[in-house]
């Protein structure tokens, strides 16, 4: 049994905005939030706007202070996917479940004194684990919104989001599901987090302002901006969608996924693997590499990842030069959620005709890609995303924008 799988519905928080609207809008207008982070001032960032408020997506929710900050973007984008789908209750009661996200590294802000090992304290909340445990956001989510149909947690580091809705893709194409909520949300903005990236030497290393400076595949690239953020979607059968008056706006066409089994935190240098995702995912599209419209990249900026994907890119589409995206210089990486979350931003702008330029691109890596190095208002149809994490973990997703 095989079925066509719809996206009818798309929620989403990230410093571009919280619609579609906004986020074409920053877009268009060159907008972006890179600012130094306020813990620590030699570590540039890209937050979703101060007013955010996880209330404002689920209203009185007593469990909300059990949500890490990740597992905030989380929540309130699935219920603002919710929100806008219509599902009545028994839709949600049969829904599955598929959530990527990263470990909670705000560890100095839940134990701001650990001496001799010793964590309790008189003002430590009795449920303290929740904030760290991988499935909270997935438990939160089922909770607010009765969903109790089959569910995956995913923690595949930055491919993770993008894996998730690819499992959410096939569960329904095979005839397991009807329907299902899927994507992700992280944040790495606290100390914890920053000096991690600090040891692994990820982190962009400009001392000037990076929202000028900061940008994927250029031949000075110097490591990755953090961000912040969240995105789901509401998955279904096409027949399920039809019979309920759904709006469509892109049809999940093929996903694929691999181990580099290379190195705990380099990718494997030729691509091998990763190039294996990227073709597992067009083969179950049927669509040949030379019918890809655009290509969201990994774009993380760091050497190693850039020279990798570059080489991917180059050695998959052949002499086919589809357009190259890279949403990271526009929003920072957001770790587990970047997939879910450029999925998001791709969908918004291809939808309104509109291709953002890779900011801060002056001196491409590679000179037989096509980057994308002045925006472009054109038509296109096919995207196919890459997501390449921590651990040698690749995902890669391919969709259709929706016109009927």
């Amino acid at each position: 049994m095989s079925r066509r799988v719809v996206i009818t519905s798309i929620g989403v928080v990230s410093a571009l905005g919280c619609s579609s609207e906004e986020i074409v809008s920053a877009l268009k207008a060159g907008r972006v939030s890179f600012e130094r982070a306020p813990f620590d001032r030699t570590v540039w960032a890209c937050p979703v706007a101060s007013d955010f408020n996880i209330r404002n997506f689920t209203g009185r929710y007593k469990n909300a202070r059990y949500l890490n900050r990740g597992a905030q973007f989380c929540v309130a984008s699935a219920m603002a996917a919710l929100r806008e789908a219509g599902l009545d209750a028994d839709m949600r009661a049969r829904a599955g479940l598929f959530v990527g996200t990263g470990p909670n590294l705000d560890i100095g802000t839940e134990f701001p004194e650990i001496q001799d090992g010793h964590l309790d304290r008189e003002d430590l909340a009795a449920l303290w684990i929740l904030r760290f445990l991988p499935n909270t956001a997935a438990s939160a989510i089922a909770d607010l919104a009765g969903v109790h149909g089959e569910n995956l947690t995913i923690g595949t580091a930055c491919s993770a989001s993008l894996q998730a809705v690819g499992e959410a893709f096939r569960r329904i194409k095979h005839g397991v599901l009807d329907l299902a909520l899927a994507g992700g949300g992280d944040s790495r903005l606290s100390p914890g987090a920053i000096l991690a990236y600090r040891k692994s030497q990820a982190l962009w290393t400009g001392g000037e302002d990076c929202s000028r400076a900061y940008g994927a595949f250029d031949a000075t690239r110097r490591g990755f901006v953090p961000g912040e953020g969240g995105a789901f979607f509401v998955l279904e059968d096409l027949d399920h969608a039809r019979n309920r008056g759904a709006r469509i706006y892109a049809e999940v066409c093929g996903f694929g996924a691999s181990l580099d089994g290379y190195n705990m935190t380099a990718p494997e240098p030729d691509g091998t693997w990763a190039a294996a995702a990227v073709r597992s995912a067009l083969r179950e599209a049927g669509l040949e590499a030379h019918k890809v419209d655009v290509i969201s990249a990994h774009g993380t900026g760091t050497p190693l990842n850039d020279a990798m994907e570059a080489n991917l890119i180059s050695r998959v589409q052949g002499e086919h030069r589809p357009f190259v995206l890279a949403l990271k210089s526009w929003i920072g990486h957001l770790a587990a959620a970047c997939g879910a979350v450029e999925l998001a931003i791709g969908l918004a702008a291809m939808a309104r005709n509109h291709l953002p330029e890779i900011r801060n691109l002056k001196e491409p890596c590679a000179g037989n890609i096509n980057f994308i190095r002045e925006a472009k208002e054109m038509p296109t149809e096919t995207m196919l995303l890459q997501n390449f994490g921590f651990g040698g973990q690749n995902g890669a997703l391919v969709v259709r924008l929706w016109r009927e």
